[in-house]
């Protein structure tokens, strides 16, 4: 499998995800570097970032790049996205992103499936409880045709996929202990954590979660290799009755 990782900001990289991956080719678009053509890769895994969805005028290659997942995804291209990236499958697809009315999710929180959840091929191969690692501040809406998978208290759109092949989570199970180090060193992390948290519950919310990072990665990799095995066999996924 070789896959094209959209990044955002060099510390949101696949983590946990990673030693499941034949080829990774990242391009990190905070940089300036060029997209390449999608029909190059077996799959699209796209990942986290400080910026908004809705930032456009800032980043100017968000355009660019919300036209890729959108001309993927219509191809049938086995796509991934994780926090920041669902926001993406969600705006490409023409549903709005927001900023969540009820304020930012953060902390080590539980995640509840739905019925679609449990039965899906890629989030139903997950244990319960469903213990997930929130950062976010923005939330959004279904796309026409998605099926909801996940929710939560502060967040109801957690996970939904479009189609067979295209899943978005707005949790991440990734994040590995040094990560979880580098995300608190980015200015923009750093004034986001201590506006949800404060500075004391931030810091024990930090601790916790380095602490189980091993338990998060247990979950990542299932649902990697849970969607990797769609995605290497798309023309079962298609063909599978729906459930």
């Amino acid at each position: 499998m070789r896959v094209l990782g959209l990044q955002h900001i060099s510390c949101e990289h696949p983590g946990a995800f990673t030693e499941l991956i034949d080829e990774y080719v990242p391009v990190e678009l905070d940089e300036g570097e060029p997209l390449p053509d999608w029909r190059e890769f077996d799959a699209i895994l796209a990942m986290g970032g400080p910026m908004s969805v809705n930032d456009e005028a800032d980043h100017a290659w968000l355009v660019e790049e919300k036209a890729l997942v959108r001309q993927a995804v219509e191809a049938g291209k086995p796509f991934l996205g994780v926090c920041l990236g669902s926001q993406l499958l969600a705006s490409a697809l023409g549903a709005r992103v927001y900023a969540n009315p009820a304020g930012a999710e953060v902390g080590m929180l539980p995640v509840q499936r739905t019925d679609a959840g449990r039965a899906d091929p890629v989030l139903g191969a997950l244990a319960e409880p469903l213990v997930s690692l929130q950062w976010h501040g923005d939330t959004f809406d279904l796309p026409d045709g998605a099926e909801l998978l996940a929710s939560s208290p502060v967040a109801r759109n957690q996970a939904f996929r479009v189609g067979p092949l295209a899943y978005a989570v707005q949790f991440h199970l990734e994040v590995t202990a040094e990560q979880v180090g580098q995300w608190s060193e980015v200015p923009a992390y750093r004034d986001s954590l201590r506006a949800a948290l404060g500075d004391e519950r931030g810091h024990a919310f930090l601790t916790d979660a380095a602490a189980r990072s091993d338990e998060l990665a247990e979950q990542a990799r299932t649902l990697f290799a849970a969607w990797l095995a769609l995605a290497q066999s798309p023309d079962d996924a298609r063909s599978a009755p729906a459930r």
